[in-house]
């Protein structure tokens, strides 16, 4: 497949571009089979192990078509304006707050990300976690570890006939209540968002009214701006004396300061995080939290979906959206875009328009095009907020002149011919 872009600007368009002259970058040990696929499919691709800092990421994205990113490598608008060749972005996670998605869009650069593969995964480790401070597993081993041998059924508890309270019922969310009611649990969950319950699962109507019957308080929310702060000195006391808090969603939701203070007085009787407001950016980089070096507190690095499986699961997800999008113009499943296909067809010259979403822009393209007597074929159209995206197949190859008449048009954002 190759496609040719022009800019609204009316530039000239950019040089012909085969599959082999796509430039992938991958940062943050993206696993092998996502590099694999896309060389496979004729791209070049780069791998870094870290993350990459601002200025040194603007240094490494010059002529870049596809990014590939985990949590730590974030995308400003500073770096977007320095990489007018990038065409998307996938994040081989679940967030994407790491990415401002406003200027991804404004500039027609799709995100894509993988909100299921890695859920079994972080739910895994919610419930291991629970059972380990339940049973304060992680504290005897700590003794062990130096020697002490303390074989006490103090403070040790079974989890079964407990209440596990879930703040964020979404994918992990869900999931995570119905293997935890196998095990014995009784769930109630609360979310802004209508959530359908499943199983026995209760609804809360306030976060008040689950931390005041949770005996395991556990958050599982998006990295929006309004769950900066969600859980800070305020909820930790309503919540039941001696009960467990986990962390596994974002380190900008819990105020570790005053999650350290109510360890130390007893009042939570261990807490599981493992993410942080700020995380080291490479493997061996120091870390610093609050909480280091309270007894029942169980701190691991960001690696809730970090198993072989999920990582494996999400290398080939996240790479397969890229090469659609690059070759073929999809944007199922995208984060930033409106989600449209059509069929690859090799006999066909595809047009990728990504537009602003206003009154007869789809009448302006096909006039357009009628005016020159370019055949349409199939075409597939679909709007998101200001944004829109149209994929049109025609026949034969469009000339440079009617690209540019197209780029011209007041609304294109973004339009390439895809052949």
């Amino acid at each position: 497949m190759t496609n040719t872009e022009h800019r609204p600007e009316g530039s000239s368009p950019t040089e012909l571009l085969d599959d082999g002259d796509v430039r992938v970058l991958l940062l943050e040990n993206i696993h092998t089979d996502g590099a694999e696929f896309l060389r496979g499919k004729g791209f070049q691709v780069e791998t870094r192990d870290g993350a990459l800092g601002e200025d040194d990421l603007i240094e490494a994205i010059q002529g870049v078509h596809l990014l590939g990113i985990r949590s730590t490598t974030y995308i400003t608008e500073k770096v977007l304006d320095a990489a007018p060749d990038l065409l998307a972005i996938g994040a081989f996670c679940i967030g994407t707050n790491q990415i401002d998605l406003s200027a991804t869009t404004q500039r027609g650069v799709a995100v894509f990300n993988a909100p299921y593969s890695n859920t079994r995964s972080v739910v895994e480790l919610a419930i291991a976690e629970i059972i380990s401070l339940a049973r304060r597993l992680h504290e005897k081993s700590t003794d062990m570890h130096a020697g002490v041998w303390n074989k006490s059924a103090a403070g040790s508890h079974e989890i079964r006939g407990r209440t596990l309270g879930i703040i964020g019922y979404g994918n992990i969310g869900s999931q995570l209540s119905v293997i935890a009611e196998a095990l014995g649990l009784s769930v109630v969950f609360f979310d802004i968002d209508d959530k359908l319950a499943l199983g026995n699962a209760k609804r809360c109507s306030t976060l008040e009214e689950l931390l005041a019957v949770a005996d395991v308080v556990t958050l599982h929310v998006d990295g929006r701006p309004g769950n900066a702060g969600l859980f800070g000195d305020d909820e930790m006391r309503q919540m039941k004396p001696r009960s467990l808090l986990l962390n596994l969603s974002r380190g900008i939701a819990v105020d570790t300061a005053a999650l350290r203070r109510h360890i130390e007085s007893g009042h939570i009787a261990g807490a599981a995080v493992d993410v942080f407001p700020i995380e080291p950016k490479r493997q061996g980089d120091a870390f610093e939290s609050d909480l280091r070096g309270l007894k029942n507190v169980i701190l691991t690095p960001h690696v809730g979906g970090s198993t072989e499986e999920a990582q494996q699961d999400i290398g080939r997800f996240v790479a397969s959206k890229l090469r659609s999008y690059a070759s073929f113009g999809g944007t199922s499943l995208s984060v930033n875009m409106p989600g449209i296909n059509l069929p690859a067809d090799t006999t066909k010259h595809r047009l990728a328009l990504v537009h602003r979403n206003a009154p007869g822009v789809l009448a302006r393209i096909n006039g357009l095009l009628g005016e020159h007597g370019v055949n349409i074929e199939a075409q597939s159209l679909s709007t998101r907020g200001e944004i829109g995206y149209v994929l049109t197949d025609v026949a034969a190859e469009v000339g440079a002149e009617v690209l540019q008449e197209l780029a011209k048009l007041p609304e294109t954002v973004r339009l390439r011919q895809l052949s």
